[in-house]
């Protein structure tokens, strides 16, 4: 925790990034933050040697967390991409019991990781999942530049009017939605790749549903320049340093 100043006239330490508690108990992977509220009400926390209750604490890497005796590790930053399957749930605990992404990457991290925005239950491809917020909040802001590319297929074949009208720029209601490409990959015209960037709820399905056309199958395949080579359907990996730093850049 915070200790004193210095005299004025020494030279100021190197001051470490501070982090509310309840963050640092999660990120070492022993509950949620919720729950971590209630361990440090209740007294179960120690820092540095003494007992914190109060729910505004802060701490840096450098301090000592216990729970239950046990010195907690200080959060290490984890970034994991996985290939989602059809029928999981993009949440970190779903009330009715059914299969989450975090079933699928359990087994990933020893820290308490989250999913960076969402896929519906129904769709299919590139999911990331870090503990690092920083980062998670940058990707995941409306306005931030992040490219998508999804294969979408739909249930009958687009005119080349409402392919055209696809490239103009339809009016939903939460605003104009816009697609930065569109490629036809059949000659049905059921089967497109389209790359985007906005990041409103459903927006893949809600352009072709607003044009009458049921999409049957849509996946995620690149995701803020990553990509699914060699990570089959349902298995995750860890990103590499040099893709960690892309993303920082971004």
């Amino acid at each position: 925790m915070t200790g004193k100043k210095k005299p004025k006239g020494e030279s100021a330490p190197r001051v470490e990034a501070e982090i509310r508690l309840n963050r640092f108990i999660a990120n070492a992977g022993v509950c949620s933050r919720r729950e971590a509220d209630k361990l440090i009400e209740s007294g179960e926390i120690t820092v540095n040697g003494k007992v914190t209750t109060a729910l505004g604490t802060k701490v840096s890497r450098g301090d000592d967390v216990r729970y239950k005796g046990k010195r907690l590790s200080p959060e290490k930053m984890v970034y994991i991409l996985l290939n989602k399957p059809k029928n999981f749930i993009t949440t970190t605990d779903d009330p009715e019991n059914r299969r989450t992404v975090m079933d699928l990457v359990k087994n990933a991290a020893d820290e308490r990781i989250y999913p960076v925005g969402r896929l519906d239950r129904h769709t299919t491809g590139l999911l990331l999942f870090t503990n690092d917020g920083e980062l998670a909040k940058k990707l995941s802001h409306p306005s931030g530049q992040v490219k998508k590319i999804y294969r979408v297929e739909v249930n009958k074949p687009l005119s080349k009017a409402e392919i055209q009208q696809i490239e103009q720029g339809l009016e939903l209601e939460d605003g104009i939605a816009t697609v930065d490409q569109l490629a036809v990959l059949n000659n049905e015209r059921t089967a497109f790749g389209i790359e985007i960037h906005i990041g409103r709820n459903r927006i893949i399905r809600r352009i072709f549903e607003h044009l009458g056309f049921e999409v049957t199958k849509l996946d995620r395949v690149v995701y803020a320049g990553l990509d699914k080579y060699n990570l089959p359907r349902g298995k995750w990996r860890p990103l590499t340093e040099k893709e960690v730093s892309k993303l920082k850049r971004m």
